[in-house]
């Protein structure tokens, strides 16, 4: 008899809109997901937030810190002098070169965590980034100092987006994303535990933002090759005009949402024996 895998599953993006928000709520209802990371700079992470509260002890509630996405909650006048966050390609391209601030950094990360806390009542679980900016030059220190000085080491985990190398070969329908997050992602595993903090070891979940691959082979693909302590992230939400405004992945956010409701989905945990828990 195999024994069964303990693997946490993570909607991202909670508060991006309320069609995203209601649906990450409802596979948590259904014990379809195991763990939510919240955009708190989002308005619609205080109109959704709530609908977390009665579901505490049955999915994770972590920070998906967010640089990419709407607006800060704070002023940011090197980053984002229009009060408006730039889009990825740019922000990269800034930590790459070091020419983000620090200290403005810093300040928005105690912003999204305030609003987090204010909102849900006690610190999140976990943190991680909105397009995994959270691993990048600058940010990545910086993120880690914030936390520090919270206390949260040993209390809160990180995300680690990247995996082995083996693994992510062997995964081809997100194999090129996968391997430009894990060369970002080099040390990031290394300096969290070094200040503290565990972090997952395995992830998988990188996908096409399109329906160029149906949603069965993505999960089928995301939950092979798993680490010690892995990590799959998935995107559901229903398609709503507020959704489209903000993000280019709408109808492939939908497909996932209906595998995940599906008795497929339940056929392939049963069948490589997966348990989805909510911790590490």
């Amino acid at each position: 008899m195999s024994l069964s895998r303990n693997v946490i599953l993570c909607a991202d993006d909670f508060g991006l809109a309320d069609g995203v928000s209601r649906v990450i709520v409802e596979l948590a209802q259904m014990g379809r997901l195991s763990a939510t990371g919240a955009m708190t700079n989002m308005p619609g992470w205080r109109r959704a937030a709530g609908d977390l509260k009665p579901l505490k002890g049955r999915i994770a509630v972590g920070l998906h810190f967010n640089l990419t996405a709407g607006s800060p909650l704070g002023p940011m006048p090197q980053l984002a002098p229009s009060g408006t966050f730039p889009v990825l390609n740019d922000l990269l391209i800034k930590a790459l070169r070091r020419q983000l601030a620090a200290d403005e950094i810093a300040q928005e990360i105690e912003r999204q965590l305030d609003a987090f806390i204010e909102v849900h009542g006690e610190p999140p679980a976990f943190v991680d980034g909105h397009q995994h900016v959270h691993v990048l030059p600058v940010i990545r220190p910086t993120l880690i100092r914030v936390l520090m000085e919270r206390g949260y080491a040993g209390r809160v985990w990180l995300r680690d987006p990247s995996d082995r190398m083996a693994a992510i070969l062997r995964r081809p329908i997100g194999r090129s994303k996968a391997l430009i997050v894990k060369s970002l992602s080099r040390g990031f595993a290394q300096s969290a535990q070094a200040a503290g903090f565990q972090t997952n070891k395995g992830f998988s979940g990188f996908a096409p933002l399109d329906l160029s691959v149906p949603a069965a082979r993505v999960f089928e693909e995301a939950f092979s090759k798993l680490g010690p302590h892995p990590l799959v992230m998935c995107h559901p939400g229903y398609a709503d005009d507020e959704l489209r405004a903000l993000d280019p992945a709408v109808e492939s956010r939908v497909e996932e949402l209906r595998y995940l409701k599906s008795a497929a989905f339940d056929d392939l945990l049963a069948a490589r024996h997966i348990h989805l828990v909510g911790h590490l």
